[in-house]
């Protein structure tokens, strides 16, 4: 097995290295848990692996990963598809709103709203990465 990405935030400018890292990944609605009574939040995301070397590697490729929030108090929706479990979302961004909560911003305007008592977030890939022939990209406006 490669060694995956492991990240961890505390503040700000840490969250915006792991948001890079997970810009384009792919989480279906199914695999978006809020643990209330651990205070957890998980998603379990495809990947695409932005910092593979192409020159190295396959040009392109994806990883499964695990993106984990600690110390979550609250979890709001806003358009999330609840009720479709296997609705695919594409996430954008992953933004410090203030030392209190953390914003997911997904395409077609989705976004989970996280409450949180201090920041305390992990990244980890887990499995072996594989190919694939499409890189990400969003047209300009």
């Amino acid at each position: 097995m490669t060694d995956g990405l492991k990240l961890s935030a505390v503040d700000a400018e840490d969250l915006g290295v792991i948001s890079a890292a997970l810009q384009d990944s792919l989480v279906a609605v199914r695999d978006c848990a809020w643990f209330q009574d651990e205070k957890r939040f998980v998603l379990l995301l495809n990947r695409f692996r932005w910092e593979a070397d192409p020159g190295v590697e396959a040009a392109y490729s994806r990883t499964h990963s695990a993106l984990v929030f600690n110390e979550v108090t609250a979890v709001r929706h806003h358009d999330i598809p609840t009720a479709e479990p296997d609705r695919m979302l594409e996430l954008l961004a992953v933004v410090l709103e203030n030392d209190r909560s953390v914003l997911l911003r997904f395409s077609a305007g989705r976004a989970i709203r996280l409450e949180i008592g201090r920041l305390a977030c992990h990244l980890g890939d887990v499995g072996e990465p594989w190919p694939t022939p499409w890189k990400p990209a969003h047209p300009v406006e």
